[in-house]
């Protein structure tokens, strides 16, 4: 199961000329998940957005760099915080002299005080102390629970700044995700959904390999609710490393 970094990874830069970034919690590929880093895991991840299209308006290519720690020392309720340097090394642009974005995040996982229960989660992302235009400042709350065959699916919603999101700054988080043992346990899928005719609008799909329990590369594709404001679909890349 993916468990992007820290700062995850939704993630990336996607606004056009308003150059608006997300810092990014655990995610699955794009969203925020219920997936919260225990005491003293750290995740380091490393992520692009290159856009597939050349086209004018087609918007910035992003990297994400960030590092997520847990920091509870309890099994049923954990708390990460993270912090991202995201760039589209535009020069001299705001977004690139302001890359620093922070987040945090607490959760119960599945079954954690009885049989049945769902993962919650709630947090924070994009949270830039040095702009508050380029502040997302993103709440988020999910519920998820692991179905037999099915996967697991989750369901949630945000809320973000009118002043990065535009009117539509609330809406819609879900997602799909399953470890695909029938073929290897190493393979992980998932498509989830952000509503929103903002930035931030977008379906992605993509899966996932671990080459170890330390180190796993998803591949997958964004694309944006509304291309004249997301930008066209962008690759993404995202390498993760789990310490210790």
């Amino acid at each position: 199961m993916k468990s992007v970094k820290l700062a995850a990874v939704a993630a990336a830069f996607v606004a056009l000329a308003s150059s608006s970034a997300l810092a990014t919690p655990s995610t699955q590929i794009w969203i925020p998940s219920t997936d919260v880093k225990g005491f003293k895991e750290v995740n380091i991840g490393i992520d692009n957005y290159a856009r597939i299209s050349n086209a004018p308006g087609a918007g910035v290519n992003t990297i994400d760099i960030g590092i997520t720690a847990g920091i509870l020392p309890l099994e049923k309720f954990k708390v990460e915080v993270g912090i991202d340097y995201m760039t589209d090394n535009s020069p001299g642009s705001t977004a690139s002299k302001n890359p620093a974005y922070f987040n945090f995040k607490g959760g119960v996982p599945e079954d954690a005080f009885f049989a049945g229960m769902p993962a919650v989660a709630a947090g924070m992302f994009g949270l830039n102390s040095a702009n508050t235009y380029l502040s997302s400042n993103v709440a988020y709350g999910l519920i998820a629970k692991t179905f037999p065959v099915v996967g697991r699916l989750s369901i949630g919603g945000y809320n973000g700044a009118e002043h990065t999101l535009g009117t539509q700054n609330t809406g819609l988080l879900a997602s799909w995700d399953r470890t695909m043992s029938e073929i290897s346990d190493k393979l992980w899928l998932a498509v989830d959904y952000q509503s929103g005719n903002n930035f931030m609008g977008a379906v992605s799909v993509g899966g996932s390999w671990a080459f170890s329990k330390q180190v796993s590369l998803l591949v997958g594709v964004d694309f944006y609710n509304k291309t004249n404001i997301g930008g066209k679909p962008t690759f993404t890349t995202q390498l993760d490393i789990n310490l210790p």
